[in-house]
């Protein structure tokens, strides 16, 4: 069962223009004052937010490589840049 916060961010990746409101975690409580097309399903729901985290993780892994790239250029380790901004 999906909680309240995870209801929110698979509507949200679904219909970033909605607005509503519902009550203890329930989907079936939803009432949606803004939405454009047809109010998805629990399903839906669950799948978006199963997409928006692994959206979320590739921004994580990317910013991680990305770091690593920039230390690498300057010769830095991870551990080095620990010690000088210590």
């Amino acid at each position: 069962m999906l909680k309240a916060e995870q209801i929110i961010a698979g509507i949200q990746h679904l219909h970033p223009e909605a607005e509503f409101v519902f009550d203890n975690d329930d989907y079936s409580t939803i009432k949606w004052d803004v939405l454009e097309g047809v109010a998805p399903t629990l399903a839906q729901i669950e799948t978006a937010y199963n997409a928006y985290l692994k959206k979320e993780e590739a921004k994580v892994t990317a910013q991680a490589a990305k770091k690593q790239e920039v230390l690498a250029k300057l010769g830095l380790t991870a551990d080095e840049v620990t010690a000088l901004l210590a």
